[in-house]
């Protein structure tokens, strides 16, 4: 049984894929190959918004709306991820380039050190797991999720505090509690990868059908984005004592 925290990862989703025999299976090769395709078109359009200060004001918000209507149609038609993992790419790019430079702008330096420590996060964990370091596990599986599920829980009542004029202030400020919170979390984030690759991993040995390629891409993409911006926030936590 499959199971990550990564949403976009569910353990159903092979289930009941039908395999074309036209269309080929998935292989773990193709899945990198379309990770590293919408890693770029994110690039690209992180580096057009941060290179134009004015479009900030205006298309962060759309772009940050736009992207999770994307990320559910992926998650519920994922048949058509490869309309729509590109699109999600290229949207969420959006709204790395503006909130990269924001922090950018406040703390100079912060993002390109956000960004070696996301990508270092990554190669290191690929190597432990390929190496067999790290084990995946069904308890293992269950105890990323059940973090996973918390940290979102946490957040969400943040955000609906907000609307009434509160806040969990704790855990947002540049406090060995608030800084402690964000060293979790981009734990987590991280520990999300490892179950992105053992994901990908049984889909291919399954046999899944190959349009799985794009989906498994947009699965690991949607956990290396939420790691970029957490260390984003840590960092900054840092920086602001």
């Amino acid at each position: 049984m499959f199971r990550t925290g990564n949403p976009a990862l569910r353990g159903e989703v092979f289930e009941g894929a039908r395999v074309s025999s036209d269309a080929g299976t998935m292989t773990i090769q193709g899945t990198v190959n379309k990770a590293f395709i919408l890693l770029l078109m994110a690039a690209i359009t992180a580096s057009w918004v941060w290179a134009n200060p004015l479009t900030r004001k205006v298309f962060i918000m759309p772009a940050a709306v736009i992207g999770i209507i994307v990320a559910l149609i992926t998650i519920f038609n994922k048949e058509k991820a490869g309309i729509t993992a590109p699109i999600y790419a290229a949207v969420e790019g959006v709204v790395i380039g503006g909130i990269s430079a924001i922090f950018e702008a406040r703390y100079p330096g912060i993002v390109i050190q956000a960004v070696m420590l996301t990508f270092g996060t990554l190669f290191c964990l690929l190597a432990a797991y390929k190496s067999r370091l790290i084990k995946v596990t069904e308890n293992f599986r269950l105890g990323v999720v059940a973090a996973t599920g918390a940290v979102f829980l946490i957040y969400f009542v943040s955000f609906i505090m907000s609307f009434f004029g509160a806040r969990v202030s704790f855990i947002h400020e540049g406090g060995l509690i608030g800084i402690g919170f964000s060293v979790v979390v981009v734990c987590i984030a991280a520990i999300n990868l490892v179950l992105d690759f053992d994901f990908i991993e049984r889909g291919a040995e399954k046999g899944a059908p190959k349009y799985m390629e794009w989906y498994g891409a947009f699965g690991l993409i949607v956990t290396l984005i939420w790691l970029y911006l957490e260390m984003l926030r840590l960092l900054a936590k840092i920086r602001s004592r």
